[in-house]
Order: structure tokens, then C-alpha cells, then sequence
């Protein structure tokens, strides 16, 4: 586990058959109240969980986790890492939210083919993607977590309805899948995304400071390079229709 700076921590994705989102832990740690930002890919929560433990972090200041988008790489390990820390609350956007709680799994695959791929690869039974929602976010809060102000951004377009997280005293970004370093972005072709809503999530992320960017795949970036999502919507824009 890496410390990106007091109270944000990263902990790098283990790709492998497809692959595995980065976590993120924030809140300043003598505060006990901390955060996990995302899950994983199947088969991945151990070693996030022994990140977080050598760090020297204890599970019982885990209060909750939550999820950017519900994407199967990203929610993938919730179970394993909730089994860990069965005391900890579930926040997610209340659109893709509901379906957790219902256990409809569209939002998880995102289409057909790749669902019975993986429940083939994986050997994933239907049902394993239905979770209690302690909090239904919908963006516009501000999350107080471990001594820090968080706010909570609605950018939906690669998933029904992605979030972000912003620190404004840092300028730090967590963006999910919306954005990533190398003036890429997330897909836009999976079920309920949208390339005219990721562009303008790209948009209204162009509006933000942001110094150090924290995306869900790849590599992260620090002193991020002023302008650099709207060159990122501005290249993506004739796809994004």
C-alpha cells in the first residue's frame, strides 16, 4: 500500500484473465474512521486486506466502503473484503444501488458475453452480486471521513451512475472509471453507460482543480498537468455521441 498523502492511501489492482480496480483507503488515520474506496476483481480482497494491515492500519477503523460504480472489477471481491469487515456500512449511488439490493446483476456485467464468460472462467453463480445499501448516495454530499471533506460528484456515462470523490484541499480526484491517466477514459459501450453523459461528466470534471488524480486502472498521476481532462474530453468528444 502506497501513501499518497495523509489520509489517502492506494492500493495497486493485481490484473490478470480481466482486470482488477485499484482501492483506495482514505481518513486520517488517529481519527478511526476510515474508508475503502472499491473492491476488486474476484479472488483479490486478501491481499487488499493484508495492504491495509501492514500498514498498520486496524480493520475495526474500516467504517465503510464505497463503491465509484458497480462494474464486476470493482465489486468483484466486496463479498471477500466484507467478510473481513463485516461491521462495515455499504455506500453506493441509489440508481445503482437499488439493483444490488434486488440482485439484478446488469450494472455488474455490463453485457451478455461477458457475464457468461466470467461465470464460466470464475465459476460465479447468479445471485453472488446481491448486497444491502446502508447509504444511497445521488452526488451533491459532502462526506466528513476521517478529518477530511470529501464531496461527492454524480458522473455517470461509463456506468449508470458513476461517482466521483473530491478533496478541494488537495485537488485530489478519485474519478472511477471516467478518466484515467494517458488521456484515456473508460468504455462507454456497456449497459446503462453513455457516451453523451461521459462527456459531459468529462466536462464538469474540467471545472475542478486537480493536482493529484486517482483513477480506478492504471497508473496514478500526481501534479496533474492544468487542463488536462478537458484535452482528455476534447480528444474522446467525436466518439462520445
Amino acid at each position: 500500500m502506497h501513501k499518497v498523502t495523509e489520509g489517502v492511501y492506494f492500493i495497486q489492482g493485481q490484473d490478470e484473465f480481466i482486470p482488477d480496480s485499484h482501492v483506495y483507503v482514505i481518513g486520517k488515520p488517529g481519527t478511526g474512521d476510515l474508508s475503502v474506496i472499491d473492491a476488486g476483481l474476484m479472488g483479490k480482497g486478501r491481499y487488499k486486506i493484508d495492504s491495509i494491515l501492514k500498514e498498520g492500519i486496524e480493520l475495526s477503523n474500516i467504517k465503510r466502503v464505497i463503491m465509484t460504480h458497480t462494474h464486476l472489477d470493482h465489486i468483484g471481491c466486496l463479498a471477500e473484503i466484507m467478510k473481513e469487515i463485516p461491521h462495515a456500512e455499504l455506500w453506493v449511488h441509489k440508481s445503482e444501488a437499488e439493483p444490488l439490493e434486488q440482485g439484478e446483476e446488469k450494472n455488474v456485467w455490463g453485457m451478455d458475453m461477458f457475464q457468461s464468460m466470467c461465470q464460466t472462467q470464475y465459476g460465479i453463480k447468479p445471485g453472488a452480486f446481491k448486497f444491502r445499501v446502508d447509504r444511497m448516495l445521488e452526488g451533491g454530499e459532502t462526506l466528513n471521513i476521517g478529518d477530511m471533506a470529501w464531496e461527492v460528484l454524480h458522473i455517470p456515462g461509463h456506468s449508470q451512475r458513476s461517482i466521483g470523490l473530491y478533496y478541494r484541499p488537495e485537488k485530489i480526484l478519485i474519478p472511477g472509471d471516467v478518466v484515467y491517466a494517458d488521456y484515456a477514459i473508460g468504455r462507454f459501450d456497456l449497459h446503462g453507460a453513455s457516451g453523451a453523459q461521459h462527456k459531459e461528466s468529462l466536462l464538469s470534471l474540467a471545472e475542478l482543480d486537480v493536482d493529484i488524480l486517482l483513477p480506478g486502472h492504471n497508473r496514478i498521476v500526481e501534479n496533474v498537468q492544468p487542463g488536462y481532462i478537458l484535452e482528455t474530453a476534447k480528444q474522446w468528444e467525436p466518439y462520445l455521441t
